[in-house]
């Protein structure tokens, strides 16, 4: 069960790197953002995320905010995720968790 839980936790972590990469990369390189090979990278490694926020998303939510809603919606995954790891942990003992 642990290493379901820390998996799930990995996978929202890397997401929410490569969401947070891609805004960092977006606002540094500019207007040319869509030509530079990183952030090319990071998008197509958050993609999967902004295509299931879109899905679950309302209809008037703007298509420039799907990556917010993933981002969020990762976020939410993550604490899910780290509270559940804490409380297997405890549950199991910390020492069979290290």
């Amino acid at each position: 069960m642990l290493t379901i839980i820390s998996s799930i936790k990995l996978v929202a972590e890397i997401a929410l790197l490569a969401l947070v990469g891609q805004w960092v990369l977006g606002v540094l390189v500019g207007a040319n953002k869509q030509g530079n090979l990183f952030y090319q990278i990071l998008q197509l490694m958050g993609r999967p995320f902004v295509v299931i926020a879109r899905h679950i998303s309302p209809r008037f939510v703007l298509e420039r905010h799907h990556p917010l809603v993933a981002l969020l919606l990762l976020t939410m995954v993550w604490m899910v995720a780290t509270i559940a790891k804490i409380s297997h942990c405890i549950k199991i003992g910390v020492q069979l968790c290290q």
